[in-house]
């Protein structure tokens, strides 16, 4: 069989999973475990199309929802044997990581300095590598940042009009995150482009719950809308993206808001959830649109309002256009916003083709602009084969 990877995704209440073949990329198996922690932990795995339930203990932790990973996979003994590498997504790895390298003592200690950056993602990717460590003992261990990706980008791109010495001493600036899906789609739009990578100028929106653009030059990342942690830039699902640096003084000294309170509303209760007071979910809120709920398309509308705002500052660092990428939940399944985006984007020279766009959903990739218009691409992302290649470099 196949060389297999072992590809882990921990967030704070849960383990995304997938077996991947490292040649094709193609998923063997796929799995979640969430709500850990809560009495409601449950655990599944998708093969050839079908979802099971596997047991877990209610409260489980993350060592205890590796445990029941590893117990669940000896169904599969013949992908489980095949497995030569773990890959791990880390968000976070601020100036130190450049690349994915193989985990150690080293890594998992500058890994846990760095979560101050991340405090809602590095604990827990720390988390699952020390309970993948444990469940999985024979395997090389790999780490692939999210980061890593932007380290590319200019000085004059990521640092803050903030004092120099903040950047000096904290490492405060830009950093960038959702890399592994920018890499993957910006190599795959020069597939489609039959140009070679490091000659493509590029524009990549992953759009998802999570919410980032990059703007790529020559093959070289020069800006995007994440920054110092993965809130600032385009409205998310639940997150803000760019406000008025005011906004939580504001909040707190006037309107008796605590700091806590503060952070949990610009990451959990903002975003297409805040502005519709609906959901975060895109297809609720495109349904709850057409039939008239005002908040609803409002949100939609500011989405792809402030989408197309940062596409149309990022034609200045990407230089002459190859392509603009949707790629992620939102980019490759949402038609509406695809084309809200660029009607905005018409005086620009984008023009969407309304069958095109309309067919290109559930997994398809292919161009949705007009003939004569800038290339505009749907690429349907996988960063799992992006963690796996990189976890087969140290095999």
């Amino acid at each position: 069989m196949n060389k297999m990877v072992l590809v882990l995704n921990c967030g704070s209440s849960s383990i995304k999973f997938a077996i991947i073949e490292a040649a094709t990329g193609d998923a063997a198996l796929s799995g979640l475990a969430e709500s850990l922690g809560n009495d409601d932990a449950k655990l599944t795995i998708k093969v050839n199309g079908e979802k099971k339930a596997c047991p877990i203990d209610a409260n489980a932790t993350h060592q205890q929802a590796l445990n029941a990973i590893e117990l669940a996979l000896e169904a599969y003994q013949e992908l489980q044997n095949s497995l030569v590498a773990v890959g791990h997504r880390v968000v976070h790895g601020g100036e130190t990581f450049t690349q994915s390298v193989l985990i150690n003592d080293d890594v998992k200690s500058a890994i846990r300095e760095t979560a101050h950056m991340a405090p809602l993602h590095n604990p827990a990717n720390l988390s699952g590598i020390e309970s993948a460590e444990a469940a999985f003992p024979n395997l090389p261990h790999v780490a692939v940042f999210d980061t890593a990706f932007f380290q590319t980008m200019p000085k004059h791109a990521y640092l803050y009009a903030l004092p120099y010495e903040l950047y000096q001493k904290h490492g405060i600036r830009r950093y960038g995150f959702h890399g592994s899906s920018h890499y993957f789609v910006s190599h795959k739009a020069a597939e489609m482009l039959s140009k070679p990578y490091e000659q493509c100028n590029l524009i990549t929106a992953h759009l998802g719950n999570g919410c980032s653009i990059a703007s790529i030059h020559q093959g070289r990342a020069v800006d995007t809308s994440l920054g110092f942690t993965p809130l600032e830039g385009l409205v998310m699902g639940t997150r803000c993206g760019d406000i008025d640096p005011s906004l939580p003084t504001f909040l707190i000294e006037q309107l008796g808001y605590s700091e806590k309170a503060v952070t949990a509303m610009l990451n959990k209760e903002s975003g297409l959830l805040g502005i519709s007071q609906l959901s975060n979910d895109c297809r609720t809120l495109e349904e709850q649109a057409e039939q008239g709920h005002e908040l609803a398309n409002l949100a939609l509308t500011i989405f792809s309002y402030r989408l197309a705002k940062y596409i149309g500052s990022y034609l200045v660092s990407a230089g002459p256009l190859d392509a603009l990428v949707f790629t992620g939940g939102i980019g490759e399944n949402s038609d509406r916003l695809r084309a809200d985006t660029l009607k905005y984007l018409s005086h620009l020279g984008f023009a969407v083709d309304a069958d095109k766009n309309t067919a290109m959903r559930f997994g398809q990739s292919g161009p949705i602009h007009q003939e004569g218009s800038h290339n505009t691409l749907v690429i349907a992302t996988n960063e799992e084969w992006v963690i796996a290649q990189d976890a087969m470099q140290y095999v």
